[in-house]
């Protein structure tokens, strides 16, 4: 029987992440957090002080890097060489090396074929820029999760004052204008809504209205 594998693809701080966990937990799904992978690798690339503007600096790098996944009491874990990094990779600074960062082929494919591997053996929901198009392009549900730039700029605003940090609204719209410019216009697997992927506008909605919605797509699909 072939494995049902969901795809959410969408701009930062659409809440790709918390809801696909959310999905997966539901439907007894194996959760693949690509954006966790790409960050560990730049958070790789900022400790060892590569420059990120020369792509064949960081392709030198990139054999060294190794990056796994593990789950420990269905919680899961990112290693970046053996190191579990979970919560520091969480860090803005590494989000925004990743996202310069992701654009490049060598980064790309270290972590395309384990992706694909682990989507050909198991139930899987993926959340990334270019799941639905390039590491998923067959999934039987795509989704595009969107929301605006002024209610994704509130919701990290809201996290970062919860966990006690100095933050500014306005900065923090310039950043997500400015990682949404990049993401949409990098010459490698550029983020965009697949054809055959289903809008879905995440501004007026809850978490739990947009899980219940995504968990009755999948039903259909799996009918």
């Amino acid at each position: 029987m072939m494995s049902m594998n969901i795809a959410i693809d969408g701009p930062a701080g659409a809440g790709k992440s918390t809801i696909a966990k959310r999905v997966a937990k539901e439907l007894g799904f194996i959760y693949v957090d690509t954006g966790a992978m790409y960050r560990a690798m730049a958070l790789y690339i900022l400790r060892h002080g590569v420059n990120e503007k020369e792509e064949s600096a960081v392709a030198a790098v990139c054999d060294r890097i190794d990056v796994a996944l593990r789950y420990v009491d269905g919680n899961q874990m990112v290693l970046l060489c053996g190191e579990d990094v979970s919560t520091e990779i969480r860090k803005e600074e590494v989000g925004n090396m990743a996202s310069v960062t992701s654009v490049y082929p060598c980064v790309r494919q270290k972590l395309l074929s384990l992706q694909q591997d682990l989507a050909a053996r198991e139930d899987v929901i993926m959340d990334g820029r270019d799941i639905g198009t390039c590491v998923l392009p067959d999934a039987p549900l795509k989704i595009y999760l969107t929301a605006s730039v002024e209610t994704r700029a509130k919701r990290r605003y809201q996290e970062l004052q919860e966990k006690g940090q100095t933050c500014d609204l306005t900065e923090i719209m310039k950043d997500i204008e400015d990682r949404d410019y990049r993401d949409m216009h990098r010459e490698i697997s550029p983020l965009a809504q697949a054809e055959d992927a289903i809008l879905v506008d995440s501004s007026d909605m809850t978490i739990e209205e947009v899980v219940a919605k995504i968990i009755d797509l999948a039903k259909e699909r799996m009918a």
